[in-house]
C-alpha cells in the first residue's frame, strides 16, 4: 500500500505521465522511474520527488534512486477529462484503461455566525446535475479546511447514492517546492474492499478551494474504467 500510495502521489506533480517505483525485498524503495512530459526539467522532477514523498509520507529517498524519461509526444500529455493510468486493486493484477472525471468543482462557500462557528458548502457537478454538500464546525483555519474536505466529500456520496463509503482520513497544508499544496487523505470502502486515497492541489485562490481539488484528485480516481 505504501508504495502503491507513492505512485499516485507522484503522478500528480507537474509533468509527470506515469510513475513506478520499485521496491526491494524488504519493502523499501529500490529505484523510482518517471515518464515525463518537457514542461519539467528533469532536475527540478528529482526535486519535486524527494519534496513530495518526505513531505506527504514521510519517505526519504535519494535522489541516485531516481530515473526520469521525457517525452514530446501529444498524446502522452495529461488533460483534465482524460489519463492513461495503471492502477493495483486488492487481490487483483494492475489494469491499464483511460479515466474519465466524473466529479468536477462548481464552488465552494464559507459562511461564518457566532452561534455555528463557521459553515462550507461545497457544489460538484456530475454532466448536468449538480449536488451540494455541507459541515460546520468552530472557528479557526485548520477546521475550515479539515470542514471543506468533509463537506466535499458529502456532496460525493450525494453524487454516487451510497453506493461508495468515503471518510477523511485527514487533511494537511504544506510548504513544498516554495508553494503551498493541500494535501488529503480519505478512506474509501466498496462493500468488503477498502483503499487509503491520496490527493493533492497547490493553493491558488484560497485553501479552502484547493481542498475540494484535492479531494477530487484523490476520488476521481477511483471509479470504473473505460475499456
Amino acid at each position: 500500500m505504501p508504495i502503491q500510495r507513492a505512485e499516485e502521489l507522484l503522478a500528480t506533480l507537474p509533468g509527470v505521465v506515469s510513475a513506478r517505483i520499485v521496491a526491494g525485498p524488504s519493502g523499501a524503495v529500490d529505484e523510482i522511474h518517471l515518464l515525463t512530459t518537457t514542461e519539467v526539467q528533469a532536475k527540478a522532477t528529482v526535486r519535486n520527488v524527494e519534496s513530495a514523498l518526505l513531505a506527504h509520507l514521510g519517505m526519504r529517498v535519494s535522489h541516485k534512486k531516481i530515473s526520469v524519461a521525457t517525452t514530446s509526444e501529444p498524446s502522452m500529455r495529461r488533460s483534465d477529462e482524460f489519463r492513461s493510468v495503471s492502477v493495483a486493486t486488492p487481490g487483483s493484477m494492475p489494469a491499464v484503461g483511460e479515466l474519465k472525471r466524473r466529479l468536477y468543482f462548481e464552488d465552494v462557500e464559507v459562511r461564518r455566525s457566532r452561534t455555528k462557528g463557521v459553515a462550507c458548502r461545497v457544489t460538484l457537478k456530475k454532466g448536468d446535475e449538480t449536488f451540494v454538500g455541507e459541515a460546520e464546525g468552530v472557528e479557526n483555519e485548520r477546521q475550515r479546511i479539515e470542514l471543506t474536505c468533509r463537506a466535499a466529500l458529502s456532496a460525493i456520496a450525494l453524487s454516487e447514492g451510497g453506493v461508495r463509503v468515503l471518510s477523511l482520513e485527514g487533511v494537511r497544508q504544506i510548504e513544498a517546492f516554495e508553494r503551498q499544496f493541500v494535501f488529503v487523505g480519505i478512506s474509501a470502502k466498496m462493500g468488503r474492499e477498502s483503499a487509503l486515497l491520496t490527493g493533492s492541489a497547490e493553493v491558488k485562490d484560497s485553501p479552502e478551494q484547493s481542498a475540494v481539488l484535492a479531494v477530487l484528485d484523490a476520488t476521481n480516481r477511483w471509479v470504473e474504467y473505460v475499456k
